[in-house]
């Protein structure tokens, strides 16, 4: 897939992603609130199983080298232990995903599909202030149950503004961006696939 000219010149590389994974990440989200994840802990537990299984797939990406050097402190926004201990938390154990992991340890990443998967990684951090809210309705906080929907120190939209400079001053070519935004897709339709698994 390749992005044509009209489409480079929108604003900003974050604001493309958005704009052509609008009806794939709305879907999703109606996935999990018909699930009624925040009505109860039960619920809830099935909720941090797909985002366990979603951060688990995406693990590697945190700890490549490449990516860190393009992500200044990328490595301290992984967010896997968090949900990990969230899980414990709720004495719930740890899901067992299907099939192979997204991205594995220790293999070759493609630059620009990862750059993708990171914007849907990252993206959700700025809807977990709501969630956390509802989440606090169950009784859980960000040092039990809750805590990989806490804010950082920054607040969630300076956090997500320093990701998304860095995003966008990554130079790709047309080809390459349309590598991005199949990775966002291919993101999106893993956390779909790990929602139907999990949620029903």
């Amino acid at each position: 897939m390749s992005i044509d000219q009209a489409q480079l010149s929108q604003p900003s590389r974050a604001r493309r992603l958005k704009a052509e994974t609008e009806e794939i990440h709305d879907r999703l989200d109606r996935s999990i609130m018909a699930a009624a994840s925040f009505t109860s802990l039960e619920g809830y537990a099935r909720f941090l199983r797909v985002q366990y299984l979603f951060h688990r797939d995406i693990a590697a990406l945190y700890e490549d080298a490449g990516l860190q050097a393009l992500f200044p402190g990328l490595a301290q926004r992984q967010r896997l232990a968090l949900i990990e201990a969230d899980l414990a938390d709720l004495e719930s154990p740890l899901p067992e995903g299907e099939g192979a992991l997204s991205f594995a340890p220790g293999e070759v990443v493609d630059m620009p599909t990862a750059l993708g998967w990171l914007y849907v990684a990252e993206g959700s951090n700025m809807g977990a202030a709501l969630l956390r809210k509802e989440a606090a309705k169950l009784g859980l906080s960000d040092d039990r149950g809750a805590r990989h929907l806490a804010p950082t120190p920054e607040g969630p939209a300076a956090h997500w503004r320093a990701f998304t400079a860095m995003l966008d001053a990554v130079p790709l070519s047309a080809e390459e961006e349309g590598r991005a935004v199949a990775g966002a897709r291919a993101a999106f339709a893993r956390v779909q696939s790990h929602a139907d698994a999990c949620l029903g």
